[in-house]
């Protein structure tokens, strides 16, 4: 594709393409904000390591972030119950202004400082906060990490801008430089696209390091619908080499536990299976290795 240059950027401006080269246009810019994430992968897998740690040890999680932001990491975080087994009331979303039930989202609530305090004056010892912001000064992400590293709370920082105050201040900082957006100052796109694949990231390597994936399942997942209890079956079948009903029949004998059903369907009863696990610290593996090995 060919772009004639302009005077003031070096290429046409969106609206000035052709439908085609504007939707090709947008791709790139998609793709050049997932490759902006790779550099950021220690600072990823070390905020892995504090989500994992905070969740394991029964604590709670703060997302906080405002506009786009607020959004990606709210779709990251809501995933979490389901996909990994995390108690609920261990995910807390402090989004600006609140999560817009009805689509209204103000751009004025990402200036209220005194909300983000207020949220974090709830976290308790252990907590973990994890602070989006695209610009990286965005007021209440500022004054959220700022207070929650006042109360001694570790802080996990994304943003877009290397080098901006919220990433000087946080205990791990996440910088993925997205460059200029395709419709400048529209965050949803390259900072949002690049925020929400390293938010994935994190929590997935979470998952694995808190061992609620084996053989690359999502073997903590609450199969609390027919479309999951469904895999649940099939996660249990996969691993063990019992049949559908074998493995729908442990899951009922383990309260849809799935961990639970694998070791179940292996020849454990449910007790011993609950206890084996706890012994384990929930790793399915360890639990299995152990079992293997057993005359």
């Amino acid at each position: 594709m060919s772009i004639a240059p302009s005077t003031a950027s070096g290429i046409l401006p969106l609206d000035a393409l052709s439908r085609d080269e504007a939707l090709s246009a947008m791709l790139a810019s998609q793709q050049a904000a997932v490759a902006a994430v790779a550099h950021a992968k220690p600072a990823i897998d070390a905020g892995a390591a504090h989500l994992a740690k905070a969740l394991s040890a029964g604590h709670r999680v703060f997302w906080a972030a405002a506009g786009s932001s607020g959004l990606m990491a709210l779709a990251d975080a809501c995933e979490l119950p389901g996909t990994f087994g995390v108690a609920q009331d261990q995910i807390r979303i402090c989004m600006a202004g609140g999560v817009p039930a009805d689509g209204a989202m103000p751009g004025n609530t990402e200036d209220s400082t005194a909300e983000a305090t207020t949220a974090v004056a709830t976290m308790q010892p252990g907590d973990l906060a994890i602070v989006v912001s695209a610009s990286g000064t965005t007021p209440f992400a500022i004054a959220f990490a700022e207070a929650a590293l006042a109360r001694g709370q570790t802080v996990v920082a994304i943003a877009n801008v290397p080098g901006s105050p919220l990433l000087t201040m946080a205990d791990v900082a996440i910088a993925l430089p997205t460059g200029p957006e395709i419709i400048e100052g529209s965050t949803r796109l390259g900072a949002g696209t690049a925020q929400k694949v390293a938010l994935n990231m994190m929590s997935t390597q979470a998952g694995v390091l808190m061992g609620h994936v084996h053989d690359g399942l999502m073997v903590n997942l609450i199969p609390d619908n027919i479309k999951l209890r469904k895999r649940a079956a099939t996660i249990v079948s996969r691993i063990t080499g019992v049949a559908p009903e074998a493995a729908q029949d442990a899951l009922k004998a383990c309260d849809w536990n799935t961990k639970c059903a694998v070791l179940v369907a292996s020849g454990h009863d449910p007790d011993t299976a609950r206890r084996m696990l706890a012994e384990a610290g929930g790793r399915l593996h360890a639990c299995l290795t152990t079992a293997a090995k057993t005359p």
